[in-house]
Parts: C-alpha cells; sequence; structure tokens
C-alpha cells in the first residue's frame, strides 16, 4: 500500500488531470516557478509550461473573472487562492456569475471551474489567513463545496471536480498538509455530494468535515477505551451533502455530535442539527449536540489559536455528557 502526504496527492490529481485533458490550466499566485508558498504545486510548471501554470496578478477578482470566462468559453481552469480567506475578494465573480451562469442561460452553458484553497486555524497564520467559513459557499446555490480529509479523499474529489461541469470549490485545512494516508496508484475518483463511513459504532454519531473529521477519529479511538463505540461520518461534500448517511447514522446510534472548526452561527453544524431535527426527531434519545469553534476571530496567541479549535478532548467531553457519563 502505497503512502503519500495530502500535498503530493494534489500534486498528482492535477498532473494526472492535465494529462489527460489539454482544456486543462490552472492559474494563481506563485503557482509556477514558486508551487505556491505551500510547494503543492512544484514540478507541474516544468511539465506543462507557463501557459497552463499561469501566474497571476494579486488580484484575487480578476484571476476568477479571467477563469470564470475561460470556462465559459470552453476551457476547464483550475484556480488556487492561496489562502480560503482571500474567497472574499472574488465573491462576485463566485456568487453573480461562476454560481448563476447556467441557470441565467437556462442550461445552454457550462462552468467548469475548479476552485481550491487552505483554511483553517493552528498554523499561526492570523486572523486574516485562517477561517474556516465554508458554509458561506455552500449557502449559495450553483456552487458546489467539498471538504477533503485525507490524500485518499483530497485526490478522487479533486479529480472528480477537475471533470465536473459545474464550479467546484475544494477547500483544505492547512493542518492536513503533510498528512500521510493510502492513495492508489491508478486513477479514481469520488462521486461529489457524498459521505463516508470512518468507524463503525452503536453508542453515538460523531459527525466530522475536513480536519474535524480527523478530530472525530481521534476521539472515537479514545471513547473506545472507555467502553463507547462512536460511528464517524467524514461528510466530505458541503452542497451537495449526503442527507441520507446523516439519517442512517443517527437512526442507529440515537446520539449525534457535530463537530465543525467554523463559527457556530449560520454554520455548517447548525445545517446539519436543523435537518437531523427534521427529519430524525422521533429517532433522538438526547439532543443534537455541537462542538465548534467560538463565534470569535482567529487567534494569534498560540495557546488561544489551540483552544480556538475543536481538539478531540471537546467531543470526549460532550460525548460524556450526552451519554451522563460526566
Amino acid at each position: 500500500m502505497r503512502e503519500i502526504t495530502l500535498s503530493q496527492a494534489v500534486n498528482e490529481a492535477i498532473a494526472e488531470e492535465m494529462r489527460r485533458d489539454p482544456t486543462i490550466f490552472l492559474i494563481g499566485e506563485d503557482v509556477a516557478e514558486a508551487g505556491t508558498p505551500f510547494k503543492v504545486l512544484s514540478g507541474l510548471v516544468e511539465e506543462f509550461g507557463p501557459e497552463r501554470i499561469r501566474d497571476a496578478p494579486i488580484s484575487e477578482a480578476g484571476f476568477v473573472g479571467a477563469a470564470v470566462g475561460s470556462a465559459l468559453t470552453g476551457l476547464r481552469p483550475v484556480v488556487d487562492l492561496m489562502y480560503f480567506d482571500f474567497v472574499t475578494v472574488a465573491f462576485d465573480q463566485l456568487l453573480s456569475n461562476a454560481a448563476k451562469s447556467r441557470y441565467m442561460f437556462g442550461g445552454q452553458t457550462k462552468v467548469p471551474l475548479t476552485l481550491f484553497a487552505r483554511s483553517g486555524a493552528g498554523t499561526g497564520h492570523a486572523a486574516q489567513h485562517s477561517e474556516s467559513f465554508y458554509s458561506m459557499l455552500a449557502h449559495i446555490p450553483g456552487l458546489k463545496v467539498v471538504v477533503p480529509s485525507d490524500p485518499y479523499s483530497v485526490k478522487g474529489l479533486l479529480a472528480a471536480a477537475i471533470r465536473d461541469d459545474d464550479p467546484v470549490f475544494l477547500i483544505n485545512d492547512k493542518k492536513l498538509i503533510n498528512l500521510t494516508g493510502f492513495v492508489p496508484d491508478e486513477e479514481y475518483v469520488i462521486e461529489l455530494g457524498k459521505g463516508r463511513y470512518t468507524r463503525r459504532g452503536d453508542d453515538v454519531t460523531l459527525v466530522g468535515m475536513s480536519y474535524t473529521s480527523i478530530a472525530c477519529q481521534q476521539a472515537a479511538e479514545m471513547l473506545a477505551t472507555e467502553g463507547i463505540e462512536a460511528e464517524v461520518i467524514d461528510m466530505m461534500s458541503l452542497s451537495p451533502f449526503d442527507e441520507d448517511i446523516l439519517l442512517e447514522s443517527v437512526m442507529n446510534t440515537n446520539r449525534v455530535v457535530i463537530v465543525d472548526e467554523d463559527t457556530p452561527r449560520a454554520s455548517m453544524a447548525s445545517e446539519f442539527a436543523a435537518i437531523i431535527a427534521d427529519k430524525a426527531f422521533d429517532y433522538l434519545d438526547a439532543p443534537v449536540k455541537r462542538v465548534t469553534a467560538p463565534h470569535s476571530p482567529v487567534p494569534y496567541n498560540k495557546g488561544l489559536e489551540d483552544a480556538f479549535i475543536p481538539q478531540p478532548a471537546d467531543i470526549i467531553t460532550t460525548v460524556r455528557k450526552l451519554l451522563g457519563r460526566e
């Protein structure tokens, strides 16, 4: 079994798709010779050249707009937005053009646009480079949002996103960049809009997305030493999301804790909780619980930043209270 890092999986997925389809090109800040500040794209410009790996000026609205236009005219652009926080600079292009064009033209056009960026606190990048407000994108009809949690899911979801005829935003958590995991040698895709079980159990459902799926897995392993068998769901896609797996698991365990690094108000944790309350209320033996970041900007101080992020210990404490063991 081959293990590679999440960064290597991203690089592989883009390279394989670009070899397969000459209409694909990549654009963003410092993506060519520099390979991004995270070195995720190193070596691509040497293989594909500066025409297909294009360094852009520091104008996210400009190069996202150019990518939308090129997608509408037959190319398949891939946009690296560097930090997820920078999505706000290009928000009008995403909201008004990328997400709405197929609808406004009555389905006569396609927008095969893929965007990706790095989210999350915990790496000392301060308040303006550490957000996880992916719920803002999931709110937009016409825009698909995926949140891989390991090298296997990032490669499969990125390949699927690039092949999709609608705009897809893939969000990587910076804490996972060097995470290693199994990735097959052959090409594969993961269907957009699907979640997966990463652990089965009967006592409580832990729902994670991106980094928090890893935190849920770690918490479940520690809870098992106390005789508590937690079921873990990795949502992977936030728009559309897998309502079936969410409800199926809650109906099995009758208790649920939703873990989200985003701030709590109007978050994905709130959305999942609402769906469960609406469609699985009669199966619940306890209230739906959420473990999220506080309603605060991300702090820079290391101790405060660690406290800001939902940790396995926070999940364990919540589960114990839910089961009446604390």
